[in-house]
């Protein structure tokens, strides 16, 4: 299985984390790392982490995304998943990108092989259907586009080399980014999410927001710690609310602690 991370020097722990969590269910992983800052002892601590996986360090220069708003929040090497199908070798036909903040919780194998059904992606989304039509309008593309959540994305590389133009994103964040929130979600969403299969976030993108979402709305179909255990893939640590920062609240830290402890 092809996986792939975007990341920078500050994100070399988290990374080993993420990894640690997969590697309990599954060992056939073939790692490709986009960056542009990775030092040579930060690269060699990943390696020597894992010896018996495969790694790949793809350098991204700077300048070829100069143009890309960035934040403290968000930076540059959240854009580089959009241009993946041009970084990564010719040879790969898929890879599961995945935000390092995420502890892997049961085998990754069946989203891996997610039928994509000619789709570009397939991924989650985090928003209801009011903030779909408002992203909709707030983006002017179709009201029936769902709003994709990048952090999980299972990448069909044979149709995204086909359909993604480094031009047409250029040109979208230049035009739009005065009304941009979440720069490559924004980006993805308008450009492709009429190309995404959505996937169910509960079992590939679980988040403790998305889980009291799920509760309030369904009181007699709440999922629990133990229905999560059995069912759920990928947690999900996305916005500000991390277990391993203070005042974190949520039920999913559990996961995160189990890992560490």
């Amino acid at each position: 299985m092809n996986i792939l991370f975007s990341i920078n020097q500050k994100f070399i722990s988290l990374t080993k984390l993420c990894i640690s969590s997969m590697i309990r269910f599954d060992t056939d992983f073939t790692f490709y790392i986009l960056h542009h800052d990775l030092s040579y002892e930060s690269q060699r601590e990943i390696i020597d982490s894992f010896p018996s996986q495969q790694f790949h360090f793809i350098f991204v220069t700077e300048e070829s995304f100069s143009s890309f708003p960035v934040s403290n929040r968000y930076p540059l090497e959240i854009y580089y998943r959009l241009f993946a199908s041009n970084l990564l070798p010719n040879t790969l036909d898929r890879v599961l990108y995945m935000d390092v903040d995420i502890v892997v919780i049961n085998s990754l194998r069946n989203l891996y092989y997610t039928d994509f059904e000619d789709n570009a992606y397939c991924a989650c989304t985090h928003v209801n259907e009011g903030l779909t039509k408002f992203n909709s309008r707030r983006l002017k593309i179709e009201n029936t586009v769902p709003y994709i959540n990048t952090g999980v994305l299972l990448m069909n590389l044979e149709k995204l080399r086909k359909i993604v133009n480094s031009t047409e994103i250029l040109e979208f964040v230049n035009k739009n980014k005065n009304r941009m929130i979440l720069f490559d979600q924004d980006v993805l969403t308008a450009l492709y999410g009429n190309k995404t299969k959505i996937l169910d976030y509960r079992l590939y993108n679980l988040s403790d927001r998305m889980l009291s979402l799920y509760n309030i709305k369904h009181p007699n179909e709440k999922i629990d710690i133990e229905w999560i255990r059995k069912n759920s893939v990928i947690i999900h640590y996305c916005g500000r609310n991390k277990p391993w920062k203070e005042n974190y609240m949520g039920s999913l830290g559990i996961f995160y602690s189990e890992l560490v402890q």
